[in-house]
């Protein structure tokens, strides 16, 4: 069964959606229905890990690392900081 369903959007947005719509041989109606399916679709079906990810997986449980240290990290790679283990400079 199909409902209708009333959206409101900027009149550019609207216009600029139809002509992509037209350009993909869709209508608009289509191309908001497959969207939506799509978010819907994601959120039921559980994404597949590739082995190297899954090998990855828990590989920092417990580990107290932050954003922080992670630049810091960063700056020490890329930039040579001091501290930089290998004392290489960039």
């Amino acid at each position: 069964m199909q409902t209708k369903l009333t959206l409101r959007m900027d009149d550019e947005l609207i216009a600029a959606a139809k002509v992509y719509a037209r350009g993909a041989g869709k209508s608009l109606s289509q191309m908001v229905a497959e969207y939506f399916e799509a978010l819907t679709k994601a959120e039921r079906e559980p994404v597949e890990m590739s082995p190297t990810v899954a090998r990855m997986r828990g590989i920092l449980k417990g580990a107290n690392v932050d954003e922080k240290d992670y630049y810091a990290y960063l700056e020490e790679k890329y930039l040579g900081r001091p501290g930089d283990p290998a004392g290489r400079k960039a």
